[in-house]
């Protein structure tokens, strides 16, 4: 055999090679999908199981009092969505106002209105980045150089992105207008993951990184665009489709999806964001996910708390990486683990878990207790304050008066 069908055969195996390896990775993530929905299905609760339950916790004068507290923000201008939980039972579920507020358009908001959820959308850029850690294709010690070589900040590991310690600056904030300019096209207006990765990757971005990585917690939405851009390198496929078929298919979260799906089911009961009566535009960086993105329900957000406290998205020891505290310089009850927030309690354990979000227009509070077993969830469209203030319902679902507080950390996240 001559060297020219010796070079040809070692190619042709190395192709061979490559998608057998691809198609085993697929097939690892489908039995993945399979076990998730399987679980999903294992955590309802059968009608003997949700009697007891709602017996043991007294679910009838807790729903109660809870629908008091919601009817009350809703008549103190909350528009949108609540749903709280208890043991997987369901013990309020409401909406209120207008999914669209002009004349020509106006419709109410339903069950399945559908909101942004801003940056509560972290918390399924950090699972799905867990889901690859779990199948071995990344590593928390992997810099962003291994995926895009060009990227100008280096010594970055995706544990410093998922836990907000890149010190990378915030990307909607770290490019001149030219940039903007230049990139402008009647078909194409609007920047995608792989614009601001090349962008990135071309210009000297200003300001410059805001710290070395690794020495302080700095909340960036950068990180976790960065972040849905490795996973679109890895699992070869758009992020929207990543977390479509590997999240939102499996535990049945049909009314879930990505801001740039091009899916007409989609449309159906989606709200729009306002401040006031004035509605917000699409944003210029609205087709940038990772950071935020993900449009869903209340009933689908119940969904996924109890697919992350169910052990259905990943082994124990994998999720459990999401709920240590990372955000250690000084001591506070406030913290950061990978994509979720933290209250912690005395011993510095998560007491209370969650994530807000806010981005034109939308609000959004995602509070669950491992402790007491329960969510609180609340969505809006109407820019209001209530959405963030947990503290009546809380008190009612643990049976006492101890005071948590409302919450948001006096920053805009998306």
């Amino acid at each position: 055999m001559n060297f020219l069908n010796v070079w040809i055969t070692f190619i042709s195996l190395t192709i061979v090679c490559s998608s057998c390896e691809s198609n085993n990775d697929q097939k690892q993530l489908n039995r993945s999908a399979t076990a998730m929905r399987n679980c999903a299905k294992e955590l309802e609760l059968s009608a003997q199981e949700e009697a007891r339950i709602r017996e043991e916790i007294k679910a009838d004068q807790k729903a109660q009092r809870i629908k008091e507290i919601a009817r009350a923000k809703f008549r103190a201008g909350l528009n949108g969505s609540i749903l709280v939980a208890q043991k997987g039972v369901i013990l309020y579920k409401g909406w209120n106002g207008l999914g669209h507020i002009e004349k020509h358009l106006r419709d109410t908001i339903v069950e399945d209105s559908k909101f942004q959820l801003a940056s509560l959308s972290k918390t399924f850029t950090a699972v799905a980045t867990l889901k690859l850690v779990e199948a071995g294709k990344l590593s928390f010690e992997d810099t962003i150089q291994k995926f895009y070589p060009d990227f100008p900040y280096h010594n970055i590991t995706i544990h410093d992105l998922l836990s907000h310690r890149s010190g990378l600056p915030n990307y909607a904030y770290a490019f001149d207008d030219s940039m903007k300019i230049n990139f402008y096209k009647r078909d194409k207006p609007y920047p995608t993951n792989a614009t601001i990765m090349h962008w990135f990757a071309t210009v000297k971005p200003t300001p410059k990184r805001y710290n070395i990585p690794g020495r302080t917690f700095s909340y960036s939405n950068t990180n976790y665009m960065v972040l849905a851009s490795i996973i679109e390198k890895v699992a070869n496929q758009p992020f929207e489709t990543f977390v479509q078929k590997n999240i939102f298919e499996p535990l049945g979260m049909n009314n879930s999806y990505l801001a740039t799906s091009k899916s007409e089911s989609f449309t159906v009961n989606k709200t729009a964001g306002y401040q006031g009566n004035r509605r917000i535009p699409k944003d210029y960086y609205d087709d940038v996910l990772g950071d935020k993105g993900v449009y869903s329900t209340v009933g689908d957000l119940f969904k996924w708390y109890m697919a992350l406290n169910g052990d259905c998205l990943l082994r124990k020891k994998t999720l459990a990486e999401a709920f240590i505290p990372r955000s250690f310089e000084k001591k506070s009850i406030k913290n950061y683990g990978y994509g979720f927030r933290m209250r912690l309690d005395a011993n510095e354990q998560p007491e209370y878990i969650y994530h807000t979000g806010w981005w034109k227009g939308y609000n959004a509070m995602f509070w669950f207790s491992p402790r007491h077993e329960y969510v609180v969830i609340m969505l809006s469209n109407r820019l209001n304050r209530l959405v963030f203030d947990v503290q009546g319902i809380a008190n009612v679902l643990e049976s006492t008066n101890k005071s948590i507080g409302p919450e948001e950390d006096g920053e805009v996240e998306l």
